[in-house]
C-alpha cells in the first residue's frame, strides 16, 4: 500500500501545529519530504512510530527555515544513532545542499562530522533530472520561485491495483509551497494525486494575503487541478488560525471547481495512494 503521513501542514509561522513536511511509503521504500523547523520532527516521527534508523531517504524543496532546519536533527540524529545500518540520501538542489552542509559544518561536533562523513550521501539535482528511490521514480523541477530557488517533483510509484492496469505506476506530483508554474505542466497533467499549497481561503485572501506573498488559495487550487486533470488533490502549508474548520472549508471552497476527491489533512494523518 502507498500511503502519505502528514507530519506537518502549516506554513512558515505556525505554533499550534508543525510545518509543512510529510512521509511518502512504499510497499517497500520510506521517503521523508522536508522535516520542518526544528527538532519538533523528532517528536513528529515518534507519534507515527517511524525510527531514525528506518530513515534511508530524504528530500529537501528549499532551504527555507520550515522546510531545513528539521533536516539538520535528522542528520545529526543519523550520525549519533547507534548500530544505524546503510546510508542516508539526502536529495537537493545547489542552495539546498549549501546551506545544510555549512550549517552541520559549523554547528556539529567532530565525531559527528565523522559520522556524516560515513553514514549520509548528498545528491545534488538539476533541474530536470532523473532518479530512483527504492521502488519509486522521481523526476525533479524546479518550481521558478522568485523567492528561493526550490525543486518539487514527480513520482511514480508501484501501482495498488489488481486490475489489469497493474503495471501502470501511480503518479504523484508535488508541486512545492508556491503557485505553480505553466513550465512545469508536463509533469502534473493527468497526476493521480496532486500535492498543492493552499496558505488560505479565496475568501479571507485580505485577511492572510496569499497572493503578497507568493501563495496561493484553497479556489485557486482546485481551479488548477481540474485544469491539470489531476484525480485526486491534497491541500497543505495552510494558515493555523482556522483550524477548527479548516478541512470543511478548504475542502469545499476547492469543490468549487474541482470535481475530484479533495484531501485537506490534518497533522499526523495519513492518506492511503
Amino acid at each position: 500500500m502507498n500511503k502519505i503521513t502528514m507530519l506537518g501542514t502549516g506554513n512558515a509561522t505556525v505554533s499550534q501545529i508543525y510545518n509543512t513536511c510529510f512521509l511518502l511509503k512504499t510497499p517497500s521504500t520510506l521517503m521523508l519530504v522536508d522535516a520542518g523547523g526544528g527538532n519538533g520532527i523528532l517528536a513528529q516521527l515518534k507519534k507515527v512510530n517511524v525510527q531514525i534508523s528506518d530513515i534511508h531517504h530524504l528530500f529537501v524543496t528549499h532551504a527555507h527555515t520550515d522546510h531545513v532546519l528539521g533536516v539538520i536533527w535528522v542528520i545529526r540524529m543519523v550520525a549519533q544513532c547507534k548500530g544505524y545500518e546503510g546510508l542516508l540520501h539526502v536529495y537537493g538542489n545547489d542552495k539546498v545542499m549549501k546551506v545544510i552542509k555549512t550549517i552541520i559544518d559549523m554547528i556539529l561536533a567532530k565525531k559527528q562530522l565523522a559520522k556524516v562523513a560515513e553514514r549520509v550521501v548528498f545528491h545534488q539535482l538539476e533541474d530536470g533530472d532523473s532518479f530512483e528511490v527504492g521502488d519509486m521514480k522521481l523526476e525533479c523541477f524546479d518550481i521558478q520561485s522568485t523567492k528561493e530557488k526550490q525543486f518539487g517533483f514527480r513520482a511514480e510509484l508501484p501501482s495498488s491495483s489488481s486490475s489489469d492496469e497493474s503495471d501502470k505506476p501511480l503518479v504523484l506530483a508535488c508541486l512545492g509551497d508556491e503557485p505553480y508554474n505553466e513550465q512545469n505542466r508536463r509533469y502534473i497533467v493527468g497526476a493521480d494525486w496532486m500535492m498543492c499549497e493552499a496558505f488560505c481561503l479565496y475568501a479571507d485572501r485580505d485577511t492572510f494575503k496569499p497572493y503578497e506573498k507568493c501563495h496561493s488559495t484553497a479556489l485557486d487550487a482546485g481551479k488548477l487541478a481540474e485544469e491539470l486533470g489531476v484525480k485526486n488533490l491534497i491541500l497543505y502549508h495552510t494558515e493555523e488560525k482556522t483550524l477548527a474548520n479548516r478541512k470543511e472549508n478548504y475542502t469545499r471552497e476547492a469543490a468549487e471547481n474541482f470535481k475530484g476527491r479533495i484531501f485537506v489533512p490534518d497533522d499526523l494523518e495519513v492518506i492511503e495512494l
